[in-house]
């Protein structure tokens, strides 16, 4: 979107129409001419070529920084889903499940336990059954610092509000977000800054978590999807703030609201935690009226004209109506992350007061349903004999371990039975 203030501005003197508000002296002007002189057609002419005058320098209303800080996101997005994967270590688990289930059913859970097992070892995925995003098991990702809700206000562990944003379920998922983050936040950053893009890029992540976990209380959450919409949102407020110093600003308004509009619809879809996006989105909308806020261009020239040239009355450095959304928008984010913390540490469940919530995140049609597939399963163990069945689809199935006290093992039985 390109602003009135991406053209060089260079100043130009009135008297004299020269750029640089540099008159020509008078000596250069009008040079007397001794005795003989015979003009600029005479015979005894030397036409004399002086070199061309420095160019002046280029003003440029804004500052222009290096992107170094998304980048540095990136690498430690990718870092940690790959120490994730080592942590997982998907064939251990597999051939422990295997021993402890025993016989034929041992070996196929040992066999079908991971996904590209032999060429990548230890980083193997889960099984798509398990986990169809392509990456680890719930149970490594809690390890790890997922978002859980039980987590968060029962073992009062709320850094995980933070950590969940730089976990990613599988590869699926990081590949979908570093993209978005390379497309968004690189140009971000070049226009504002590591500080103000950093900032703005982890509050609006705590703040999908906060709305996630306030909402989505059964669900393991993990993603920067919430600091991404948190980026959308800046930019649509950065525009509204800036508004006087942006060329075509209809245009740019309908492209990112209809951008914006097509990627919480996506939301809606099942198995995507819309309420991250929505917390990150508003968290971030409220935060590019503080972070993001321009000067005005007729400050910036006042500030940078050559002395000794009037210009006019001093003008603000911001407009009123900056101010005055800058400081309703603080209000409302301290306010706003004040009482969402309070209530869910004290356990608040949002969606047991709000019947219709649940349709901001995910839609019904005929096509899918909303319903999260559950792998819980009701068991009842007699020596070694194991008895299950799968809560979501009702399934039941017996099976005789040779390690009954294996965990591991119940869980993969458990979700191949759901499966």
């Amino acid at each position: 979107m390109p602003r009135r203030g991406e053209t060089a501005v260079v100043p130009i003197d009135a008297a004299s129409g020269e750029r640089g508000g540099q008159e020509r002296p008078k000596s250069e002007r009008h040079r007397s001419h001794g005795p003989g002189h015979h003009g600029r057609h005479g015979p005894h002419h030397q036409h004399r070529s002086r070199p061309p005058p420095p160019p002046p320098p280029v003003f440029r209303p804004f500052r222009r920084w290096f992107p170094f800080l998304v980048p540095l996101f990136i690498v430690a997005n990718v870092a940690l889903f790959v120490l994730t994967m080592y942590v997982n270590d998907c064939p251990a688990h597999a051939r422990a499940a295997g021993a402890a289930i025993g016989g034929s059913v041992g070996e196929s859970a040992t066999a079908q336990g991971c996904w590209l097992a032999p060429e990548l070892g230890r980083l193997a995925f889960q099984s798509f059954k398990e986990n169809p995003l392509v990456g680890p098991s719930s149970a490594t990702l809690l390890k790890m610092g997922a978002l859980e809700t039980s987590k968060v206000t029962k073992d009062h562990e709320g850094w995980r509000l933070i950590t969940c944003i730089w976990l990613h379920a599988g590869v699926i998922h990081i590949l979908a977000n570093m993209l978005s983050l390379v497309l968004i936040g690189i140009r971000l950053e070049k226009e504002f800054g590591f500080l103000r893009i950093g900032t703005l890029y982890v509050i609006s992540g705590v703040g999908g978590s906060l709305l996630s976990s306030l909402f989505m209380v059964s669900n393991i959450s993990v993603g920067a999807s919430g600091a991404l919409f948190g980026l959308l949102g800046s930019m649509l407020s950065e525009l509204i703030t800036n508004w006087t110093i942006y060329e075509n600003k209809i245009a740019a308004l309908m492209t990112l609201v209809m951008i914006i509009v097509i990627n919480l619809a996506v939301g809606i879809l099942p198995h995507v935690d819309n309420f991250a996006h929505l917390g990150g989105f508003t968290s971030g909308f409220f935060l590019g009226f503080v972070l993001l806020m321009r000067p005005q261009f007729g400050y910036i020239n006042q500030k940078n004209s050559p002395l000794g040239y009037p210009m006019g009355v001093t003008k603000q450095k911001f407009k009123i109506y900056q101010i005055i959304l800058f400081v309703i928008a603080l209000v409302i984010l301290i306010s706003g992350f004040t009482v969402g913390l309070v209530l869910l540490f004290q356990g608040f469940n949002a969606s047991e007061h709000c019947s219709w919530c649940h349709y901001l995140s995910c839609v019904p049609t005929s096509k899918w349903s909303c319903k999260a597939p559950s792998n819980y399963c009701m068991s009842s163990q007699l020596g070694n004999q194991l008895n299950l069945t799968c809560q979501s689809t009702g399934k039941a199935a017996t099976y005789v371990l040779s390690n009954p006290n294996n965990t591991e093992a119940i869980k993969n039985l458990c979700v191949g039975l759901c499966s």
